[in-house]
């Protein structure tokens, strides 16, 4: 519980002013993709969680196609299923943006959770529903990506299914030292603020649960070899800048898993790599 109390804590004043003022700078950006046209859609399962969707053009031959999945940061809660799109998806849409301009067919689901956190669960409840809703998703090319609270909801979903997703892009997060080395092997590309005023690079809220340059340092500690973007006059949100980074929608989609992709409609409680290697498609 201690743990989850964390997660909770409000978003200071001061970094909701750096949001108004990140998201005024975003909004002269470029913008190609009209985020009314994203559907709207709810699991359908007892969570019942909202989500937005959008697939790209430019399927050939009946190909699968890949899934990102963005996960919100905690000022965008709700269940309104718009507020998780603010900002142009807090900077996630340029991915969509390059899609469409390199004519490269994918799914984008940008779901909303009403607390700040993301329970794995939730996580796996709307990858679950996108599988079923569009079967044309290829299961081996899931990514998770995530903003602040959203970044640590990755690592933790990541933690949970080590074995089900092909990569992870956690932005201004935080995340246990406790159960990396499940996810040394994970491809992962980890952006942060030198100057993060919310979440310190370090040592994230200076609890259990550490910033982006500590998991960096821990996972090649055991081998893993996770890209690592820091920017150096960077405070809490340099996703808009991250995510139009040019080479990172080609990274995300030239990585997949290379076992059998996961079953989640019968995924087994999250956290052991045993249950992990159970939740693989025979």
């Amino acid at each position: 519980m201690a743990k989850l109390a964390v997660r909770r804590r409000s978003v200071n004043r001061f970094v909701a002013v750096w949001m108004v003022f990140a998201l005024a700078i975003f909004s002269c950006a470029r913008a190609d993709v009209d985020e009314s046209t994203l559907a709207k859609y709810w699991t359908s399962d007892s969570a019942h969680v909202p989500y937005r969707a959008l697939v790209t053009p430019g399927r050939e031959h009946g190909e699968r196609l890949p899934l990102i999945v963005f996960l919100h940061g905690a000022w965008q809660d709700g269940n309104d299923n718009e507020s998780q799109l603010a900002g142009y998806g807090n900077g996630s849409l340029e991915l969509v943006d390059d899609a469409l301009d390199g004519n490269i067919p994918l799914v984008y689901v940008a779901p909303q959770v009403d607390e700040e956190y993301w329970p794995p669960e939730r996580v796996a409840a709307v990858v679950r529903d996108a599988l079923q809703r569009f079967p044309q998703i290829d299961p081996k090319r899931i990514y998770l990506t995530g903003i602040s609270d959203g970044g640590t909801g990755v690592w933790d979903a990541l933690k949970a299914w080590p074995a089900c997703f092909a990569a992870g892009v956690p932005m201004s997060g935080m995340t246990e030292v406790a159960g990396l080395a499940s996810i040394r092997d994970v491809p992962q590309w980890i952006f942060h603020g030198a100057k993060d005023n919310d979440t310190d690079v370090e040592t994230g809220y200076n609890g259990a649960m550490v910033g982006s340059r500590a998991v960096v340092r821990s996972l090649r500690a055991m081998g893993g070899k996770p890209n690592y973007t820091e920017y150096p006059q960077g405070m809490h949100p340099i996703w808009h800048q991250a995510y139009a980074t040019d080479e990172l929608l080609p990274w995300l989609l030239s990585q997949r898993l290379r076992h059998a992709p996961c079953d989640f409609a019968n995924l087994p409680p999250p956290g052991t790599e045993r249950a992990a290697a159970r939740s693989r498609k025979r």
